[in-house]
């Protein structure tokens, strides 16, 4: 399994590959499990901020891997697990204290789909591919992609995609707001880790609780929403960063809109 998940730091970024490419990077069960791992250890360590999910040999991810169903009969883990439970595809139940980023090449499709979708952000290679494959065989989406879909991009084009399983191209991703970064082929993991690295550079209680806010306010009412986000806001101001961040600018750093001090 070793071999078929490739974990490694680089400058306080964790960037975690799926490494199958004799399967177009397909998770299995281990495979997921393993994922799933590797991001309860990233959200544990405080040595990183960041992390990048992507695949090996120019594919994202082709989805859960049909061929060990159709050989083992074990579909993974499908049964009504609460949050933070492994899914099918690994990571999928959890929600993460910090963000992740899926670097994309080539084919993101069926689960490999809902994987990017469960990302904070998504970079895609001008060759990239999302499409919900799956609809042809049967598989349904049971790792969060139906309403994280509608969610991303609006209830009308989510149905399309999931109604049709059509493929959807990096232009029309970004669009519609699929993809939050189209770059040039090749080159979606080195434009990931530098957009990690920019997020990294800034005060981390103030990025992750305002991120936690936007995530925590589907299902509430405009008023919850609105004091839930003062609640967390108020822990920000609380740890510190906003009077340091005060301070810094009142001594000149980041006028006019000025990053390069974050």
């Amino acid at each position: 399994m070793a071999d078929e998940l490739l974990i490694e730091t680089v400058d306080g970024i964790r960037i975690i590959t799926i490494n199958r490419p004799h399967r177009r990077n397909a998770v299995d069960r281990a495979t997921g499990d393993a994922l799933y791992e590797a991001f309860r250890e990233f959200d544990e360590d405080d040595h990183v901020s960041v992390a990048i999910l992507t695949g090996a040999d120019g594919a994202f991810c082709a989805g859960f891997d049909l061929k060990s169903i159709a050989e083992n009969g074990t579909p993974g883990r499908v049964e009504d697990g609460g949050e933070n439970d492994p899914g099918p595809m690994g990571p999928t139940r959890m929600m993460l204290s910090k963000p992740v980023i899926a670097a994309i090449e080539g084919h993101a499709v069926a689960g490999g789909m809902e994987l990017a979708l469960w990302c904070d952000l998504r970079v895609l290679s001008q060759d990239a591919v999302f499409g919900i494959y799956c609809r042809r065989f049967g598989v349904p989406l049971v790792d969060g992609g139906t309403f994280r879909l509608a969610r991303l991009i609006g209830q009308s084009r989510a149905m399309d995609l999931v109604l049709t399983g059509r493929p959807v191209d990096a232009q029309e991703s970004e669009r519609i707001g699929l993809a939050n970064r189209v770059v040039p082929a090749g080159t979606a993991l080195e434009a990931s880790i530098a957009l990690a690295k920019d997020l990294s550079r800034f005060p981390q209680t103030c990025m992750r609780n305002d991120r936690l806010a936007m995530i925590q306010q589907w299902g509430m009412s405009h008023d919850e929403a609105l004091r839930n986000e003062l609640r967390i806001g108020i822990e920000t101001i609380e740890s510190g960063e906003t009077f340091d961040g005060a301070s810094r600018f009142a001594d000149g750093v980041g006028r006019h809109g000025d990053f390069s001090d974050s």
